[in-house]
């Protein structure tokens, strides 16, 4: 492609944590967390980036962030807001950083299903539950549920997260912290997927993280992104199969056809995936937002 990914941000001398997608610098009170364009898949950062997709991810938090009435880390989407080191490329960190509050992190996932799908329909094949919670016989995978559910999962540094019951969340976090992470997952999801669904949108489940600053619970991390979250076209919505998804469908199709292993280093991505999958994030942010992205 003719836009350059970014697969790896630099601030010299700053304490870095990187993840798969994010590079968090730490400056004491605050963090600035900067959405890289770096792509995984099957448990692999893929070697091409997808030209920006952290811009696309940073923008679509931001506006939940202003949407959602629950308290954020949210400071500023200028990075200048923390002291950058001297000779920093502020270019390539427009656009796709945040300057946070730095919380204590609540050591699980917050996830909500509208809809069986992903791991909850593995699980409710074997069990006909979704982490411990009893469903109705006979469900189809994408079948909307009678309510959204709360099914927690473990924080894994690699491989999958692991999906616990409730039980064993209130057993990590406290039983009065799981029982309002799980009140405000199912609040936030709720407003999130009425107005997703206006924008023809279906928010299938997503993920949350929280953490406490200062003994106040808010949400942290990137929040109802095509990462995070399942997005499926509201048109297209035909249950009893797998949905058509804003998200690494196209990454996912291709390494498929590869013949990788998903044991060894994973191939570079051919122009056409990643121009494909740029489309995909950038048409769901449009969708939600109603604006158009531009970036210079």
């Amino acid at each position: 492609m003719s836009r350059n990914a970014l697969l790896q941000s630099s601030l010299a001398g700053i304490p870095v944590r990187r993840g798969k997608v994010r590079d968090v610098y730490d400056f004491g009170e605050r963090l600035l967390i900067v959405a890289t364009d770096r792509i995984s898949a099957f448990d692999w950062v893929l070697p091409t980036g997808i030209p920006d997709k952290g811009r696309v991810l940073t923008k679509l938090s931001e506006m939940w962030f202003a949407r959602l009435a629950t308290p954020h880390h949210l400071i500023s989407m200028n990075a200048g807001e923390v002291p950058l080191p001297a000779g920093t490329d502020r270019q390539s960190l427009e656009g796709r950083s945040m300057v946070v509050r730095k919380t204590r992190v609540f050591p699980v996932e917050c996830v909500v299903r509208g809809y069986l799908s992903g791991s909850g329909w593995k699980e409710y094949q074997k069990t006909s539950s979704v982490c411990g919670i009893r469903l109705a016989p006979g469900l189809r995978e994408s079948d909307r549920l009678p309510e959204p559910i709360f099914t927690p999962a473990t924080k894994e540094e690699s491989g999958h997260d692991i999906n616990i019951p409730f039980e064993r969340m209130s057993e990590i976090v406290g039983a009065a912290a799981a029982n309002e992470l799980r009140r405000r997952s199912l609040e936030i999801y709720a407003h999130a997927a009425e107005y997703a669904r206006s924008r023809g949108i279906i928010i299938a489940d997503t993920k949350f993280e929280f953490g406490d600053y200062r003994g106040e619970i808010i949400l942290i991390d990137e929040v109802l992104t095509p990462d995070s979250s399942r997005f499926w076209p509201a048109d297209r919505y035909d249950p009893g199969r797998s949905q058509p998804s804003y998200d690494k469908q196209f990454v996912r199709d291709w390494l498929e056809t590869t013949g990788w292993d998903k044991n060894s280093q994973p191939p570079a991505l051919p122009d056409e995936v990643v121009a494909k999958t740029r489309e995909k994030y950038i048409e769901a942010f449009e969708q939600l937002s109603g604006t158009k992205f531009a970036w210079a």
